[in-house]
């Protein structure tokens, strides 16, 4: 198994999986993201071999912090995701570490994208700690704006992966 942890949560993702924390790449953050301000990256990519897939994933706690950025959670998701597949053929191209350039290669050689927003909100409604964002009503939002890219888009929490190929906790 492949371990990542992002915001507290830990994702397991199977051993013949490529998989990378694209935000923390060299070429993103010293290369990419500098040609001007905004420019946004998913949390974790990864490449699925046997479905030829690469998943965009991006991963949001509320249960301790609520969301305070008045921005649309769903147009937030929606520019990661723009962004990301942006930065993947110069990364392709003209990465300095030869990890993420074959992370890149792999990535766009998939025949299938998919958009994962694996969002976390506190398990019970509370005056402290409100459950504020409606999963459907959001992944509706995310599949209106990503439909050329991935038509069924998921949103997802640990207690609900959506028969995921990886595992979170």
């Amino acid at each position: 198994m492949q371990r990542y942890k992002i915001d507290g949560i830990t994702f397991d993702f199977p051993d013949n999986w490529n998989v990378g924390k694209y935000d923390d790449w060299s070429f993103y953050r010293n290369q990419f993201s500098r040609m001007w301000n905004g420019i946004k990256a998913v949390d974790l990519i990864a490449v699925d071999p046997a479905a030829n897939s690469l998943w965009l994933i991006e991963v949001k706690d509320y249960r301790v912090n609520q969301r305070t950025k008045p921005s649309d959670l769903g147009e937030e998701v929606a520019l990661k995701v723009f962004d990301t597949l942006a930065g993947m053929l110069p990364a392709k191209v003209h990465a300095n570490d030869v990890a993420e350039q074959n992370m890149a290669i792999h990535a766009l050689s998939c025949k299938y994208l998919r958009v994962v927003l694996h969002l976390e909100q506190p398990r019970r409604h509370s005056k402290l700690f409100p459950r504020s964002i409606d999963p459907a009503n959001l992944q509706q939002k995310i599949r209106q704006l990503v439909k050329p890219i991935d038509a069924h888009p998921r949103v997802v929490e640990i207690a609900s992966m959506d028969r995921l190929s990886w595992t979170t906790t």
